[in-house]
This record gives C-alpha cells, structure tokens and sequence, in this order.
C-alpha cells in the first residue's frame, strides 16, 4: 500500500479514536443534565393539576348568614302560633379534605345566642334568660363531622342536597344532629340552607310557659341560611402572583 494512503488511514484512527474518548468524557455530564433539566410545559401543566387535589376550606361570610328556630306555641285568645327567632350573627368554616373526609377539629359553626330575636321582645328575654340561659351559655356550636353527598371536589356552578352531620351543642348539653342540606355553587361562592329537628329536653331545656303563651312544643326546627365563600387552592394562588 502507498505511503500516502497508510498516512491517511493513520490520521483517520486518530481523529475517530479522539471523538469517541470526548464522547465517553462528555456522556456522564450529559445524562446529569438531562436528568436535572426542567419538566417539558406538558409536564409542569400535570403538576399544577395534581395540586388541586387538597383541602378545600369554606367560610361563612359574617353578616350574611342567618339561624332561626320555629317553634309551634299556643297563645291565650290567638291559638297556635309559629314563634321564630333569628341571628346573623353566624360565624364558622368547614374543611373538606382531597378524599372528601372533614376535618372536624376545623370545620365549626358557632351561634351567637344572646343576639336572638323574635317579633316579641317579652318571649325573647324570656327565652334568654330562663331557657337558653344565654349569661352561661351564650353561643350555639356545631362541629361538622362528615357531608354524605357532597361533592367533592366542590362545583364551580349548579346545586347539590347532601347532609351535615356531627355534634350540636346548645344549653351547655352535646347530641349528634343531623342536617338536611342544599346549595347553589358558583365560582368562589356557596349559598344553601340546612334544617334539622331537635327537642328541647334532649338539651337540657323545659319548654318556656310564660304570660300569654298556654304551651309550646318540645320539638323546634332549626335552620340556617349560609353564604360562603371558597379559599383558592395553592395552585391557583402559585398562578396567579398578583
């Protein structure tokens, strides 16, 4: 074979030998890289989507809450009578977790009893004072404890009946209650309203018989009137830094 070819065949294993010894240097460093590099858009989207997957927390707008109770009364020379007393001073949150479970410890509804009132003011002082007892027991509380038939995650629009059940303290006395709710959704925002039965004597109480009122019965009807609003989750509040 000529000098020359040889010389040439020569040059050629050297570069082929110098390009596979950078590649062998350089490959570590590579796939190092690759596997630090950021997630492709696709891949951050995912994340961000996973994040919606927590606790969602709801809270009663002060002010613009109401509780009632109805209690049937008969009344000297009127008959039965429809007695209802009210509050806006309606106070709580409820804490729904990811797996639609409650977190009890952070998901309480608290009544403020003395400020209840009613078309009489004779009934209500009465009913501060004597029944409720209102100087040493002066707030209602329920503490949620599960929502069967909510949905979860909460909808962004249309309505939902579903229960609240947990435990109701009134009088200074706890039993379980459980309430038939329902609400309308919308972005941001819950509004429903939830009722339950419960007996005076089942909390400590005698039904008041006072003045013009002959009798009242035991069992009351109480209700409430919600509006909330939806704490935004941690992936809405990362996307939106202002």
């Amino acid at each position: 074979m000529p000098v020359p070819i040889v010389r040439r065949y020569a040059v050629l294993a050297i570069v082929a030998a110098t390009v596979f010894a950078i590649v062998v240097a350089v490959a570590p460093f590579a796939v190092t890289a690759a596997k630090s590099a950021p997630p492709a858009p696709d891949t951050l989207m995912k994340a961000t989507v996973g994040l919606r997957s927590e606790a969602t927390r709801v809270e009663l707008v002060v002010g613009s809450s109401e509780a009632r109770y109805h209690a049937q009364e008969v009344l000297v020379g009127r008959g039965a009578n429809e007695a209802i007393g009210r509050t806006n001073n309606v106070s709580g949150t409820i804490q729904i977790e990811a797996d639609g479970t409650i977190a009890a410890e952070q998901s309480r509804i608290l009544v403020d009893m003395t400020s209840l009132q009613s078309d009489s003011n004779t009934r209500d002082n009465y009913i501060k004072r004597n029944t409720l007892q209102v100087g040493e027991f002066p707030n209602a509380l329920f503490v949620v404890t599960s929502v069967p038939g909510l949905p979860v995650p909460l909808p962004t629009s249309g309505t939902a009946e579903f229960e609240l059940v947990g435990d109701l303290t009134v009088h200074g006395v706890t039993r379980p209650a459980t309430w038939q709710a329902s609400a309308t959704f919308a972005d941001r925002e819950v509004t429903g309203t939830a009722t339950t039965t419960v007996l005076m004597t089942d909390f400590g109480m005698t039904p008041p018989k006072v003045g013009s009122v002959v009798s009242i019965e035991d069992s009351v009807k109480l209700a409430l009137d919600v509006r909330a609003t939806v704490a935004p989750s941690l992936a809405e509040l990362l996307s939106d830094p202002y």
